[in-house]
């Protein structure tokens, strides 16, 4: 059996004196999507930060594909085939959205082009529209097609999503739930965080529910759906 893309084990990570992760354990596997759910400040972007490095774990392991990656600077765990989303976006706001997609483009780890620029433009239709536009001139919803599409330019084998959908008109949040089902069907794990359960457990093979740090549940789609206690407990609906 091969390794998992991800595995974060024991996983204790700090904001100053404050402990958020409390010995977390969490794992995709190739070609699997995952939901990440919980309520505001409950540590989902923390468990992200820790897997990127981006804020460090004080204890427990980080491997990608089996390689520790504990301490590692992000641009490294990127470089293992890690794309992430993070939920300011982050655009180059002064490039276009040419510019913003070509300097992300390249092979993925196995040799991959799976992800090219005309692929990325026929995923997103919208940004094809709007090539020369800079960054700043795009909508909400523009520029998190425009970070998703810059992230599938680098042909991960993780696309790691942050608030997917938040803060955007219903129309575009329709229309990145399209394209997260696209990501899927092409054999890229995802990990995805966002309110809407209904859409997210439509997409995903398993979830985590997060509580004040801890893993409150963990377990196929099915089963929660099946499960509207725990969905009322702990995601208030």
């Amino acid at each position: 059996m091969t390794s998992p893309l991800i595995s974060a084990r024991g996983i204790h990570t700090y904001y100053g004196q404050s402990h958020i992760l409390r010995g977390i354990d969490f794992t995709v596997q190739r070609g699997q999507t995952i939901g990440l759910m919980g309520r505001n400040g409950m540590g989902k972007s923390t468990l992200l930060k820790s897997i990127m490095g981006i804020v460090p774990p004080r204890a427990g392991t980080v491997e990608i594909k089996g390689k520790s990656m504990l301490g590692k600077p992000t641009f490294e765990v990127a470089q293992m085939g890690i794309a992430y989303v993070p939920e300011g976006r982050g655009i180059f706001a002064n490039l276009s959205v040419t510019e913003n997609l070509k300097m992300a483009a390249r092979a993925g780890t196995q040799g991959q082009k799976d992800w090219t620029y005309e692929r990325v433009l026929e995923t997103f239709p919208r940004l094809k529209e709007r090539l020369n536009h800079g960054g700043q001139q795009l909508s909400g919803g523009e520029q998190q097609m425009l970070t998703i599409g810059r992230a599938l330019m680098t042909n991960p084998d993780v696309l790691i999503l942050d608030e997917a959908t938040e803060g955007l008109a219903p129309l575009i949040a329709k229309e990145i739930w399209r394209i997260c089902g696209e990501i899927k069907q092409s054999g890229i794990s995802s990990i995805i965080v966002d309110k809407n359960w209904k859409h997210v457990t439509q997409i995903t093979d398993n979830n985590v529910i997060l509580v004040k740090g801890e893993v409150v549940f963990s377990g196929a789609s099915a089963e929660l759906i099946a499960k509207p206690e725990i969905l009322e407990q702990h995601l208030g609906v």
